[in-house]
């Protein structure tokens, strides 16, 4: 069920119609669950099922950027927009727009190499960027600093234990408890929900949990019974809370849009339709 401002909403109200593709199937999944999922306003809803759509669709654009997984050790950066640190993080350089900054991660990924911790992080920013635009997106994570699961706080990050449900665009993970100590970068795999259990795992792909079960299960300590297996958990945004953060004043921006598949091309999203501006 879904609630807003104490009311259930019906489900062909005012701007909804539109709705399709992910955005489509997390409205109907809330709306028919037995869970209540309560918004203050209408708009915080449809900036929670923009931004799932668009972490989703970030996190397809990241495995087929060409960005590949590296340990920490041997994490790589395109030193034009970021400083890697000692640990084996990105810092943001002087002067560059933190909006240009990651977009780059998704035009030019044959130029970087990060675990999945850092995937995922990488994979909600673009998707935040791709909902709210670069002004807000400059404004608000100045700082950038991509190493694990560190992240600027107005992300806000929620994670929640014993879940009924999760929904796309949610970070799930898959916990490995037999790994073997040599290769500690199989203790687990950071997945993004595409859908109806279709998961995207940096360094293993895109697919089913079972998927990525076999996959951590082939990684284990030798001699290793127990087998990898998906936690009852789940991340995400505060996503209320970051929409009055990127616009304090005037709530959603008048029409939705993010960047395309490369620096001149730009997406203008009007409800079902796409307009694709300066593409060749």
């Amino acid at each position: 069920m879904i609630v807003i401002a104490g009311m259930p909403i019906p489900a062909h109200a005012p701007g909804l119609a539109e709705l399709d593709g992910a955005e489509r199937h997390v409205f109907d999944a809330k709306y028919r669950s037995p869970q209540v999922y309560s918004y203050p306003t209408m708009e915080d809803l449809q900036f929670e099922l923009a931004a799932r759509s668009r972490i989703a669709d970030a996190a397809v654009a990241l495995e087929r950027s060409g960005a590949v997984f590296e340990n920490f050790s041997d994490s790589y950066a395109n030193p034009r927009y970021w400083d890697r640190t000692g640990q084996g993080g990105f810092l943001l350089k002087r002067g560059v727009a933190p909006a240009d900054a990651i977009n780059d991660i998704f035009y030019n990924g044959r130029l970087y190499g990060f675990e999945c911790a850092t995937a995922v992080i990488i994979v909600l920013y673009k998707g935040i960027l791709d909902v709210i635009g670069p002004g807000p997106f400059n404004r608000l994570f100045g700082g950038l600093y991509l190493y694990s699961w560190e992240h600027d706080n107005d992300l806000r990050l929620i994670t929640r234990e014993n879940v009924p449900e999760t929904f796309i665009g949610d970070i799930l993970y898959v916990r490995n408890p037999d790994y073997d100590p040599k290769t500690p970068e199989w203790q687990g795999e950071n997945l993004i929900k595409l859908g109806d259990d279709r998961y995207f795992g940096h360094g293993i792909g895109i697919g089913s949990v079972q998927y990525f079960i076999r996959s951590l299960n082939e990684n284990r300590k030798p001699g290793s019974t127990r087998s990898a297996y998906l936690m009852n958990q789940a991340t995400y945004p505060d996503y209320p809370a970051l929409r009055r953060l990127a616009f304090p004043q005037s709530g959603m921006p008048p029409v939705p849009f993010y960047f395309g598949r490369s620096p001149d091309e730009t997406v203008i999203r009007i409800g079902s339709r796409i307009r694709v501006i300066g593409a060749s």
